[in-house]
């Protein structure tokens, strides 16, 4: 009777967590959204604004989501999750297998991972030629399978049938070459940990993503998750050399509830990193130096630190059927979420043998190819009061002397012979960027005209000027 009455008290406050959980989290085209916090905290720590404003210089981020869901090309951890949503996903991908079999099926793929494909200079490679200038990787997602070598796990990489490969260790190496290509290192780290006893303990149900037990009635057990996460964190900030952005996932795991005593984390987090940015998702605060809106732009411009996080394709990790979005659609995208004072964080899935498709480097090679004439409206740029008019987005240098307008072009539509845009008024010589020639222009009524040169490339264009006082 004691369990019984364990088990209904364990499976209300999951709901009741749940229920909670709907502020922060929503759905978009059926896939799960972080919505941004409503509120900011800016940082005190004088390293941490200094990291901040290099952070915001970059704007434009890779993001690889690659795990023991990448073996048969399914969503990463949440099939695991008995919340409705996720469990006519499960349906789809084993509609045989009971619950209990498909966790130890799910949990079971981290003996076939295998990545021997996996280039980690490879990897470095076509995101410094994207354009990319900080990297965030999947160290452990909440299935709780580590990307990189832990001691207080048996349940990771280096212990699989990898485990002798040439990079074992993958962050590890995967940190080393991005960081000799001069990205800015983000480790991305889930607080919750479905794998673990004392996070889902297999005595209980696990009727939503929420620890499955009372954390007050089983106040040690608890205490010894707290004391695990702490421990795999302070293992990536002691062994992987620098890191610049601690990016915290599992937004629900927070006070009061589920209470994993962040602020201690992130103390000894920077006394090993001194000017770490922590990203504690959706959680307010002083832990969160950065808003993470997901696969979603905010409406109007924010002059807070904030990222979007979206993938190429439609899933986050990799899938035997992914179709690549365009290189204009992440340009448009680039510029409008610059524009309004925000860093993009593009979305990789490699292959299961730890390989970038091609499809995906067709498109990451064709941004940088237009980043390389057309950066300088997009990097070291702060926003503009008027960002906006139409199809073009305004973005300014630091000094805020030049503006750059980015014209973005629509899918499927050609250059017009004139665009068109409302105040931003030029001065003097507006320059193509893409070749550094002047372009006409005419100012009429506060409507500004300029009259494209034929034989441009059709694509996104950018320009630059100064604007009347």
């Amino acid at each position: 009777m004691k369990k019984v009455l364990s088990l209904v008290a364990c499976i209300g406050l999951s709901l009741a967590l749940n229920a909670q959980n709907k502020k922060v989290f929503g759905m978009k085209d059926g896939e799960l959204i972080h919505e941004s916090s409503e509120s900011y905290e800016w940082p005190t720590d004088a390293k941490v604004l200094e990291k901040l404003d290099k952070w915001q210089d970059v704007k434009f981020g890779i993001m690889y989501h690659w795990g023991i869901y990448s073996v048969p090309g399914i969503t990463e951890s949440w099939l695991l999750c008995s919340e409705d949503r996720f469990t006519k996903r499960r349906e789809r991908v084993a509609p045989d297998k009971p619950y209990d079999e498909f966790k130890k099926w799910y949990w079971g793929l981290a003996d076939s991972f295998n990545p021997v494909k996996f280039e980690p200079s490879r990897w470095a490679d076509i995101a410094a030629d994207a354009g990319c200038k900080y990297l965030v990787f999947t160290t452990k997602h909440h299935d709780g399978f580590c990307m990189y070598d832990s001691k207080y796990t048996d349940y990771g990489i280096t212990k699989g049938p990898y485990k002798n490969g040439k990079y074992s260790d993958v962050t590890k190496h995967l940190f080393d070459a991005f960081r000799q290509k001069g990205f800015m290192i983000g480790t991305y780290f889930s607080k919750p940990d479905w794998h673990h006893k004392d996070y889902w303990d297999p005595f209980w149900a696990t009727p939503t993503r929420n620890v499955n037990y009372d954390v007050k009635k089983y106040h040690k057990k608890w205490a010894n998750f707290q004391k695990f996460t702490a421990n795999q964190i302070d293992e990536l900030m002691s062994n992987y050399g620098n890191v610049d952005i601690l990016w915290l996932d599992g937004g629900w795991v927070r006070k009061p509830e589920q209470d994993i005593k962040m602020d201690e984390i992130v103390d000894k987090a920077r006394r090993k990193q001194p000017g770490l940015i922590v990203a504690d998702r959706t959680v307010p605060g002083c832990n969160e130096n950065y808003q993470t809106p997901e696969r979603v732009i905010p409406e109007k411009q924010i002059n807070n630190p904030w990222e979007t996080c979206i993938p190429l394709a439609k899933t986050w990790g990799w899938s035997p059927d992914s179709e690549y979005k365009s290189c204009s659609w992440v340009i448009n995208m680039l510029a409008e979420i610059v524009a309004k004072g925000g860093n993009l964080a593009l979305n990789i899935g490699p292959t299961p043998e730890g390989e970038i498709e091609q499809g995906a480097i067709d498109r990451l090679k064709e941004v940088g190819d237009w980043l390389k004439q057309n950066g300088a409206a997009i990097y070291a740029t702060r926003t503009t009061p008027n960002y906006n008019c139409g199809k073009v987005w305004f973005t300014a240098n630091k000094d805020g002397k030049t503006l750059y307008a980015i014209y973005a072009l629509p899918e499927k539509e050609t250059l017009p012979a004139t665009i068109e845009w409302e105040g931003n008024e030029p001065t003097g010589r507006m320059t193509l960027l893409q070749n550094g020639k002047s372009v006409k222009y005419s100012c009429k009524d506060g409507k500004v005209t300029v009259t494209l040169p034929k034989g441009l490339k059709n694509e996104p264009l950018a320009f630059s000027f100064k604007v009347k006082k």
